[in-house]
């Protein structure tokens, strides 16, 4: 009965560890051509809309976006087009250094 318990806790383990690498992350991208102050809507809402992000902050001052997402569901690739297709080109900022 252990060897059968041992055997499906495996398989169990095996089909769930993809999901189990997944988290959540944040990324901060900087964001050309916000000029107005509709424009960090349309960052946030376009960013926002991507499938697998859970939040968008979106400073105007500083000409950035804060996104959190799940890196199962999306990248910041996809994220950063879906704000270049608004019109708003987004690249991802190099955090340290």
């Amino acid at each position: 009965m252990n060897k059968y318990l041992s055997a499906l806790a495996l398989i169990g383990s095996v089909m769930v560890a993809p999901t189990a690498w997944a988290g959540e992350r944040t990324i901060t991208f900087a964001v050309d051509h916000m000029t107005c102050a509709s424009c960090p809507f349309i960052v946030k809402s376009s960013m926002a809309a991507v499938p697998g992000v859970a939040k968008v902050a979106v400073s105007f001052q500083a000409k950035t976006a804060t996104v959190a997402f799940d890196d199962a569901k999306t990248n910041p690739d996809a994220i950063a087009a879906a704000s270049m297709n608004a019109g708003y080109p987004a690249h991802p900022v190099r955090q340290g250094s």
